[in-house]
């Protein structure tokens, strides 16, 4: 018994000394081979709040992509490597946490004025910090899902500041893309003969069409329209915690950040929906869409492209993809941005 006891102590000491080691592991971005090459994971000061910045590339005069991830709270930063392997060779890529988002979550931070104007202004400023860093006049801004919603709205407020703005999974009209959603989910739904679904999904239309709510992400998932090529990486604790960018302590911050923000900021984007707030940009814009994205509907994203105001636009489909082109289809993203800005 005494033996036993021993033995059990020795096991809790080392499954403590286990946590506590994940919650405070030291994390990195993996070196890149070169001269001129440039891989950093730093914190850096952004209007008060400190903010998690990754870049990488294989050569510091590349031209330099600016991504804005989505969510609300959902940074990329993890996964990003996944995707991105291809264009670190051309471009030189930013990526950020924005506030109150995964390692940028602060426990003892106040958020009380948290919102969309806030990480546009965020995010102006730190186009402006990357730009003298790299030193680059101008840099191309790419918005992911939510993240178009503060980029679009950047890009409009500062045009002198970019390249070119990119939409991937752009928004358009909120309840317009919700309730295209919803209808594709019922269609899918009716499909598999899982008619417990379907009922419980049409009971949502009146919520969902006076903006009471959105379509369940989790049906959305289930049903293809959030990835079709690949597993539908935002939220993979698990993905997380295995990549050398995030440890324990920043799994635990990305899920409380993320509750966090789209409780504060997701009923901005039924209130104010983008089409309301930028109907012009005097920067070539590109929206880049999933045929198959139901997280923010290409229809609904066409909608906004054909009234949006600008001397060069462009639609790019996707055909094999969802919500995720740039990552589903990363070859075809590459040499379109190649094309594009090369």
């Amino acid at each position: 018994m005494r033996k036993l006891k021993k033995i059990l102590r020795i096991i809790g000491i080392t499954l403590i000394g286990l946590l506590i080691t994940a919650l405070i592991f030291p994390t990195w971005t993996s070196s890149i081979k070169g001269e001129n090459s440039i891989s950093i994971l730093e914190q850096v000061e952004i209007n008060g709040s400190k903010q998690e910045l990754m870049i990488r590339g294989d050569d510091k005069n590349n031209p330099v992509i600016l991504f804005v991830h989505g969510g609300p709270g959902a940074p990329e930063i993890p996964y990003a490597a996944a995707y991105q392997d291809l264009l670190e060779t051309r471009f030189t890529v930013v990526h950020y946490d924005q506030r109150a988002s995964g390692k940028s979550y602060r426990f003892f931070e106040d958020y009380a004025n948290l919102s969309s104007e806030l990480l546009v202004n965020d995010l102006l400023a730190l186009t402006d910090h990357v730009s003298e860093r790299m030193g680059k006049e101008k840099i191309i801004l790419i918005g992911h899902s939510y993240g178009t919603y503060i980029a679009a709205q950047a890009a409009h407020k500062a045009p002198e500041k970019y390249e070119a703005y990119v939409g991937i999974g752009q928004m358009g009209d909120t309840l317009t893309s919700e309730m295209d959603s919803l209808t594709y989910l019922i269609s899918q739904a009716h499909q598999a003969g899982n008619a417990e679904d379907v009922l419980y999904l049409q009971g949502l239309t009146d919520k969902i069409k006076k903006g009471e709510m959105f379509t369940p992400r989790n049906y959305v998932i289930r049903y293809g329209g959030a990835s079709r090529l690949i597993d539908s990486p935002d939220g993979n604790n698990l993905g997380m915690l295995l990549s050398s960018e995030y440890n324990l302590m920043d799994v635990i911050r990305y899920n409380v950040g993320i509750s966090f923000s789209q409780k504060v900021l997701l009923e901005e984007v039924i209130e104010h929906p983008l089409p309301t707030l930028v109907t012009k940009l005097e920067l070539p814009c590109y929206f880049i869409m999933g045929d198959y994205d139901y997280m923010t509907s290409s229809h609904a994203a066409k909608e906004y492209f054909d009234m949006l105001g600008a001397d060069q636009k462009e639609f790019i489909a996707f055909d094999q993809s969802a919500h995720y082109p740039h990552f589903e289809e990363k070859e075809k993203f590459f040499e379109w941005v190649s094309k594009t800005f090369l």
